[in-house]
């Protein structure tokens, strides 16, 4: 009999040390995925937290281990989730090589693992964001960065030749800016760069954008690639009526495999200025307080830029390098692929007043 309790009480004991070493794994594979930014699926008989619930988790996480800093913090991204565009401007830089989209909850998976690692920006682009699903897909992830994740800012670049006023009844409480890309403000010019469909005049489409914009109270924007055939012109007049907050000037910019090169689909060469004929450009326009200058250099080392797969991508070699998708490896290893300067955005003005609310739009 005692040989029995002996061995009954040998038997309980191991498994009292095997339950707790499973707890022990347990917990430290939390808190592993935790810290490297990749989110667990649900176990047996465990629900799905919602976004706010993990968003909490992850400040909590942070507030027990104050040593824990990122190496990097993806503060302003750059989302190009579609390749897909409309136009065909010759210059463009990311062309349609896929017509891949990832599954709006994937993006959503995505945008929160970015948000965790410090997000506070992001910027939806293409191709042309407004193509897929006539701006639906968009519109929903606009929501919910604004609604969901609580982002300071949320922003759009389009060529603004399908919006209409729908998307801004609909979604435009939760944009902060819309970019609108205008090469020239003459529409023979807009057609040889490319940025043209049929006989739709761009310059009418930007107009109307800018009233949507006034009306639903989205910040304004104008984007211009400078190249070859509008270098010389004057766009003074044109942008102080339209009067964007900012005005961002890019010098035209090769990259092997999108617009120069034998797997490229575009032919960008006939495009590029010289350093001197962007700097006469730029003085030219001096007197425009929103203009923000962007050459080359500051173009390839200051972004943050997920393509379709949310792959990170270093232009750095004048070609688009990818990493691992965040989805896959998370955050903090995918972005130590991904080129980034953070000096140099905060040169180029990176980070400024983007929120709208504190914008305090009045038209």
């Amino acid at each position: 009999m005692l040989l029995a309790n002996q061995v009954a009480l040998v038997r309980l004991l191991l498994q009292l040390c095997i339950t707790n070493v499973h707890a022990l794994l347990s917990a430290l594979l939390v808190r592993m995925t935790v810290w490297m930014g990749v989110r667990p699926g649900p176990g047996p008989g465990q629900s799905q937290l919602t976004p706010r619930e993990q968003l909490r988790g992850s400040r909590a996480e942070k507030r027990r281990d104050p040593d824990r800093v990122l190496v990097t913090s993806p503060r302003s991204v750059n989302y190009h989730f579609t390749r897909q565009c409309n136009y065909k401007c010759g210059f463009c830089f990311h062309t349609a090589k896929t017509s891949f989209v990832l599954p709006i909850e994937e993006a959503k998976r995505g945008l929160l693992l970015l948000k965790q690692a410090g997000m506070e920006k992001i910027n939806f682009s293409g191709g042309e964001p407004f193509l897929h699903q006539r701006g639906e897909f968009l519109g929903e992830m606009v929501r919910y960065c604004k609604q969901e994740l609580q982002l300071p800012s949320v922003s759009i670049v389009s060529n603004g030749s399908m919006i209409k006023e729908k998307w801004f009844q609909s979604y435009g409480e939760y944009l902060d800016i819309l970019a609108v890309s205008c090469d020239s403000f003459d529409e023979d010019t807009n057609r040889t760069i490319g940025r043209a469909q049929g006989r739709k005049s761009h310059i009418e489409n930007l107009q109307k954008v800018r009233d949507w914009c006034r009306e639903y109270k989205v910040a304004f924007k104008i984007n211009s690639v400078i190249n070859t055939f509008n270098v010389h012109e004057d766009m003074t007049e044109h942008i102080t009526a339209l009067n964007p907050v900012r005005w961002k000037v890019f010098q035209c910019l090769l990259i092997e495999g999108e617009n120069t090169g034998g797997n490229s689909l575009r032919e960008a060469e006939k495009f590029v200025i010289t350093e001197q004929d962007f700097q006469d450009f730029l003085d030219r326009h001096k007197s425009i307080e929103c203009l923000v200058p962007e050459s080359n250099q500051k173009m390839r080392d200051s972004y943050l830029i997920l393509d379709e797969y949310m792959r990170f991508l270093d232009c750095r070699a004048g070609r688009k390098d990818p990493s691992k998708s965040i989805l896959d490896v998370g955050v903090q290893e995918a972005i130590q692929f991904s080129g980034f300067d953070e000096k140099m955005f905060l040169k180029r003005g990176g980070k400024y007043v983007w929120s709208k609310a504190d914008m305090k739009l009045e038209w």
